[in-house]
């Protein structure tokens, strides 16, 4: 069964699909069965302070200032969100050692790559995706960023931390620079193609592959669909369908442990859960169905 992290927590009311698709898609995996699930506990939140700069952190966690607190974008700070967000963070640690036991697994998650070490930023609390590498500095941690958006603070974050390695493929670059472990790839909205895509996906493995990365953190990004507001026009469900199946192929091929969080997306409700609950079944056949 593919191993997944979530937890009824997760659920937090907003003013975008952002939180409330976390709990549609869990709800979709239960019922099609092949998914073991594990809970996480609330995350310490000493790990988020030595991540991010701790006034905003302790700003998150009282509500005051509630300008520092609402940084992220979020309209308004309760304790729900606060709780669904502690809970998601702790889920990417616990998903990031299931994924070194069992080769592939998940949380349904989102919300991580624009956090920057001062604040968060679009939607983004705290980088959970930095945070995984915190957590295991003896591990190497490659991040394949497949969001429209680049994951500008996870670029930053490579100038912290050692052990991570940033390659995002975006259409809208949100300010996302370039370092020495922090590579982007844009595919134009209206004129690029798949083909330019699929090469970019192999060029990250081939990276991760030469820096002997002990885990690739692969963000299953759904706002590149040709019909999200901020999508590609040439995107299509299908694309989307092989390009899961190409990052779990090429992770399964070269025996590198890979763990995938859901990543944006901005469709209603239903389209966006189809759409995310797609990448699960790939992984899901790609590793136990043959």
């Amino acid at each position: 069964m593919l191993q997944v992290c979530y937890s009824p927590h997760y659920y937090a009311t907003t003013h975008t699909n952002s939180m409330e698709k976390l709990t549609a898609v869990a709800k979709a995996l239960e019922a099609s069965g092949g998914f073991q699930f594990h809970e996480p506990e609330p995350i310490d939140l000493d790990l988020l302070k030595q991540l991010h700069d701790p006034a905003y952190v302790e700003a998150f966690d009282t509500g005051t200032p509630r300008k520092l607190a609402t940084f992220q974008g979020f309209k308004q700070w309760n304790t729900q969100l606060r709780d669904a967000i502690y809970r998601i963070n702790a889920g990417q640690i616990q998903a990031a050692e299931l994924a070194w036991q069992h080769r592939i697994s998940a949380n349904i998650a989102q919300g991580f790559h624009h956090a920057q070490y001062q604040c968060g930023v679009a939607f983004c609390t705290f980088n959970g995706l930095a945070l995984i590498a915190q957590q295991f500095p003896q591990k190497k941690i490659f991040v394949l960023d497949c969001d429209q958006h680049g994951g500008d603070g996870t670029a930053e974050f490579t100038l912290r931390l050692n052990n991570l390695f940033n390659f995002s493929i975006f259409a809208l670059t949100l300010g996302c620079r370039s370092y020495e472990r922090a590579l982007t790839r844009q595919i134009h909205k209206q004129h690029g193609n798949f083909a330019q895509y699929r090469d970019a996906i192999i060029e990250a493995f081939d990276r991760a592959m030469a820096w002997q990365a002990d885990l690739i953190v692969y963000q299953a990004g759904m706002d590149c669909h040709q019909d999200d507001p901020c999508g590609s026009s040439w995107f299509s469900s299908e694309y989307i369908r092989q390009r899961d199946e190409l990052v779990f192929r090429l992770a399964k091929q070269h025996q590198i442990p890979l763990m995938f969080v859901l990543a944006g997306g901005y469709q209603d409700l239903a389209t966006l859960t189809a759409l995310h609950t797609g990448t699960f079944k790939i992984a899901y056949d790609v590793y136990y169905a043959g």
